[in-house]
């Protein structure tokens, strides 16, 4: 039988969960990434705390699981600050492109975790950030869909403590 059609294992069987695969990459992070790790780690200690108390024993592994991937995340989490000059794309800029249709996107490089490509935020490992990393305002950088020219490189704002 295919592998596609068996169900994973939720725990609720008293089977073990599968450990949640760390990046083999550094794991750098934005300030607002290092928070939004920090708010996960605490947000499943609350709710591994409310799973005792329900004795819900599947929830308990599962959120267990969960968080020994975040807590190591945070363990090694990289913060690397704003950069004080954007003379170049580097992790945390945000960079403007034209593409040859005209039309402009925009993407912020941040780390694995932060990464949401749907809002503009891709990894500091993904293909595209690859290719933008290092880059000047007026390269030209070889897309998927075509060239395109950065237009604009702004550093990430500082996050207020």
């Amino acid at each position: 039988m295919s592998r596609a059609f068996v169900k994973e294992s939720d725990g609720s069987e008293g089977e073990e969960l599968p450990e949640l695969l760390v990046s083999p990459h550094r794991n750098l992070v934005t300030p607002a990434g290092l928070c939004q790790i920090e708010a996960t780690v605490a947000r499943l200690q609350t709710a591994l705390s409310e799973s005792r108390a329900a004795e819900d024993r599947a929830a308990i592994a599962r959120i267990q699981r969960d968080l020994r991937y975040w807590t190591e995340r945070l363990r090694t989490a990289e913060v690397v600050e704003a950069c004080a000059v954007s003379g170049t794309v580097r992790f945390g800029s945000t960079v403007a492109l034209q593409k040859q249709d005209s039309k402009r996107v925009e993407y912020q490089i941040v780390g694995e975790d932060e990464a949401d490509p749907a809002h503009g935020k891709i990894s500091y490992v993904s293909p595209i950030a690859r290719l933008l990393i290092g880059a000047s305002v007026g390269d030209l950088v070889a897309l998927v869909d075509g060239e395109a020219e950065i237009r604009e490189i702004a550093c990430m704002a500082p996050v207020a403590a």
